[in-house]
C-alpha cells in the first residue's frame, strides 16, 4: 500500500544526520526521495566502525527508502541536472552553510523563482544571521545551548548526551515544517521557506530547563541523575544493581512506599508532597536506598511494575531493542536483508512502508540522470 505522501518528490541535498533523518521519515511515509550526493558521498558513509557488509551503520540508520544520485555541482552538466531536479521537486531540503548554494543557483530565492510550488527547507547550525559562519555539529550545539552544563555529576565535568540529540530534534522539526508548508501549498498553490537551526531546536528541546531560565530567572545546573522538580526520579541502588524509580505524583509515592515496605514515609510531613520531597531529597534518598537494598533490581521491577509504579532497569541498547520486541512494538524492520529501526509513527490507514534499503553511492544514478535529461 502506498504511503500518504505518495506523489511527493523530495530533492534531498542534505547530508550527515538532521536532514537525512527528516527525509527518511518522509520517505517512509511514501515520498520519493532522491538523495543527491557529492562524488565523495555522504560523510556518514565514512563514519566507521561499526559496519554491516562493509557499509557504515551510521549511514544505514538514516537513509532507507531513498535513491542515490551523484552530482558534482561544480560540473556544468551535473549542475543542469540539479536544476532540473529542483524544478520538478515538491520539496528541496539542504543543510549547507547559509548562502553556500547561491553560487550554484540552488538557493531559496533562485530555486523558487523557477518553481513557485517548491517547499524549500534549510537546516543550519546557528541560523543565517550572526551565526551563519558556524558549522552545525551537534556536539557544538550541546555545548552552546547549555545541555552539557546540565549533564554529568553535580561536582563533575560536563558531559554530552550519548546520541546527537539535537540533530534528531532538528530533523523532526524540519519534517513538521515541511508537512505544514505542503498543507499551506494545497490552499495557496505556492511553497514557502522552512528554516530550522540546531540552536533554536536545542533551546526548544531543553523545555523545562529553558523555561526555568526565561520564565523563572533560574540558571539550571548539573544534578547528576536527579531531577530538579521531582523526587524520586533517578536511578537508585538495589541489592544487585540500580533501578530507575519514579514517583511523578503523591499517589505514586504512597504506592512506592507501600511496595517497599516503608508506608510510614508517605505520612512523614517531610515527604508527603512532592515539593516537600524535593526540599528534603537528601534525607529521603538514603531511606529509599535502604529499603531497596533488600532485593535485586529484577524482583523490584516486577513488583513495582505490578503495582503501577514507574520504574525501569538500566538497559543496554540491545536490551532496549529486546524489550520493545517483547512488548509487541516490533522495533526492527528488514529491507533486502538490511535491518533498521522502524518508523516511530503508526498510521491505521496508510502506514509507513519499507521498500528500498539504504542506497549504494549513485546506485540509481543512471536511471535518474536519464529521467532528468529527458525533461
Amino acid at each position: 500500500m502506498a504511503g500518504p505522501l505518495q506523489g511527493i518528490l523530495v530533492a534531498d541535498f542534505s547530508r550527515v544526520l538532521a536532514g537525512p533523518y527528516a527525509t527518511m521519515l518522509l520517505a517512509d511515509l511514501g515520498a520519493d526521495v532522491v538523495k543527491v550526493e557529492s562524488p565523495g558521498g555522504d560523510d556518514t558513509r565514512g563514519w566507521r566502525p561499526p559496519v554491516r557488509d562493509d557499509v557504515s551503520t551510521y549511514y544505514l540508520s538514516v537513509n532507507r527508502n531513498k535513491r542515490s544520485l551523484v552530482l558534482d555541482l561544480a560540473d556544468a552538466d551535473d549542475l543542469r541536472l540539479a536544476h532540473r531536479l529542483a524544478d520538478r521537486a515538491d520539496v528541496l531540503i539542504q543543510n549547507f552553510r547559509p548562502g553556500a548554494l547561491r553560487r550554484f543557483g540552488l538557493d531559496h530565492d533562485t530555486a523558487t523563482a523557477r518553481n513557485a510550488r517548491l517547499v524549500y527547507a534549510s537546516i543550519s547550525g546557528f541560523g543565517a544571521a550572526g551565526g551563519a559562519d558556524l558549522p552545525g555539529y551537534d556536539l557544538m550545539v550541546q555545548a552552546a545551548a547549555g545541555l552539557m552544563s546540565l549533564t554529568g555529576d553535580a561536582d563533575g565535568q560536563p558531559f554530552k548526551a550519548g546520541v546527537a540529540v539535537f540533530d534528531v530534534i532538528a530533523g523532526l522539526h524540519a519534517t513538521v515544517g515541511i508537512l505544514a508548508a505542503l498543507r499551506h501549498r494545497e490552499s495557496t498553490g505556492r511553497g514557502q521557506h522552512v528554516t530550522v537551526d540546531l540552536l533554536s531546536s536545542a533551546l526548544s528541546g531543553l523545555v523545562n530547563h529553558a523555561s526555568a531560565h526565561v520564565a523563572g530567572d533560574v540558571v539550571p545546573h548539573r544534578m547528576g541523575n536527579a531531577h530538579p522538580s521531582i523526587m524520586p526520579y533517578e536511578p537508585l541502588p538495589t541489592a544487585d544493581g540500580e533501578l530507575v524509580v519514579i514517583a511523578g505524583n503523591d499517589r505514586q509515592f504512597r504506592t512506592l512506599c507501600r511496595v517497599l515496605g516503608v508506608p510510614g514515609l508517605a505520612d512523614d510531613e517531610r515527604f508527603g508532597r512532592n515539593a516537600d520531597r524535593v526540599a528534603h531529597r537528601d534525607e529521603l534518598r538514603p531511606l529509599l536506598v535502604a529499603a531497596l537494598a533488600r532485593r535485586g533490581s529484577a524482583q523490584w521491577f516486577a513488583e513495582l511494575r505490578a503495582a503501577g509504579v514507574p520504574c525501569s532497569p538500566i538497559n543496554s541498547v540491545a536490551d532496549g531493542v529486546a524489550l520493545a520486541d517483547r512488548l509487541g512494538l516490533e522495533p526492527v524492520v528488514t529491507v533486502d536483508g538490511v535491518p533498521g529501526i522502524r518508523h516511530p509513527i503508526g498510521l491505521s490507514a496508510r502506514p509507513p512502508r519499507y521498500e528500498l534499503p539504504p542506497p549504494g553511492l549513485d546506485e540509481h544514478g543512471a536511471r535518474l540522470r536519464a529521467w532528468l535529461a529527458a525533461g
